[in-house]
């Protein structure tokens, strides 16, 4: 069987916890922040699990990581 290619937009955006869950950064943080609320800025740091309906379909661009 041929290798399979990692998606390089998956690799850059995805990583794996040690127990095989995918992390994600939020979105809406990068410019134009004077419009977002206080609470919605604060609520958007650092990072945050996948739900498990969006894992099933990125897992597939990640084939050798999980």
């Amino acid at each position: 069987m041929p290798k399979l290619k990692t998606r390089s937009a998956a690799k850059k955006r995805f990583t794996f916890t040690g127990s095989g869950k995918l992390k994600r950064n939020f979105a809406f943080k990068r410019h134009n922040l004077r419009k977002r609320s206080q609470s919605m800025k604060r609520k958007a740091r650092g990072t945050t699990i996948l739900k498990k309906s969006d894992y099933k379909s990125i897992r597939d661009y990640l084939p050798y990581n999980n």
